[in-house]
């Protein structure tokens, strides 16, 4: 018996859309409730604002083992502002209403497997969210997250590493909706200086496996970067630059407007025929 055809995500119809106008995405994540959940609120509608694409929200978890120092105390600063999953959920519901982008979680598994997977995948995606990333959950073992999200609709992002081989590359990619994201280099999140020399050719291989969007993700932090990313990848994904000026402007009234100036800056290469 064939399986259901799949129903475009708003995930897929934002790819769609920006491939059309031989755009690249840009991803912008940020930690849920750093400094507050309200400012993170301000922060996701001023992003999209300013050119974010798709806005990725990270669940803060006590043992976030790929994520780096600048996430790692976003984190913790997330838990001392009291955040939990259902009050992330909540932020969600609040702002749906503000920001049209995809949404995508970024959790580990512990706390979906906590708080259900079928009502973390209804919750979820009730309360606007398009898809999930779940860095710690390999496709092997994602199968009864993998058919909760499908019923609720939920697109279940999977990660492909830089040791991936071209089979285990082509496994991930089947597995993935909405994109694949693909990790820059081996080790945690983190801005570098430089890109990793052999991204280009991990790219190739795997645009050569899948026609599905890549998105790279892990290392990204400069204009210049995305640029250069955008070259061979259907989007760019940043996360610590952005959370390093929350955390180094979390308290200024001219928070938003740095954040919304540099996610521009990010964007305004990746707008560029290529």
């Amino acid at each position: 018996m064939k399986a259901a055809m799949r129903s475009p995500s708003r995930l897929d119809a934002t790819f769609a859309a920006l491939r059309a106008r031989r755009e690249r995405a840009l991803v912008a994540y940020f930690t849920a409730g750093d400094p507050s959940l309200a400012v993170t609120r301000h922060l996701v509608v001023e992003a999209a604002r300013r050119g974010a694409d798709v806005v990725e929200l990270g669940i803060p978890f006590s043992d976030p083992l790929a994520d780096g120092p600048v996430i790692q105390r976003a984190t913790q600063r997330a838990f001392a502002a009291g955040v939990t999953l259902p009050r992330v959920l909540e932020l969600v519901r609040e702002m749906r209403g503000e920001v049209t982008v995809p949404l995508v979680f970024l959790t580990y598994y512990n706390p979906v497997l906590a708080f259900g997977l079928k009502a973390f995948c209804r919750t979820s995606v009730e309360a606007g969210i398009d898809g999930v990333i779940v860095p710690d959950l390999p496709p092997e073992e994602a199968a009864p997250l993998r058919g909760e999200a499908a019923l609720a609709g939920l697109d279940l992002i999977h990660l492909v590493a830089p040791t991936s081989t071209p089979e285990r590359m082509r496994k991930i990619a089947r597995a993935s909706q909405g994109f694949v994201y693909m990790v820059s280099l081996t080790g945690v999140t983190g801005e570098r200086a430089t890109l990793a020399p052999d991204l280009a050719g991990q790219l190739r291989a795997l645009r050569a496996i899948t026609t599905k969007p890549v998105c790279v993700g892990f290392g990204i932090s400069t204009p210049a970067q995305a640029a250069s990313v955008g070259q061979l990848a259907d989007g760019v994904i940043v996360g610590s630059a952005i959370v390093r000026l929350v955390e180094q402007h979390g308290g200024s009234s001219d928070l938003l407007t740095r954040v919304g100036d540099f996610v521009a800056g990010l964007k305004a290469p990746l707008r560029r025929e290529s």
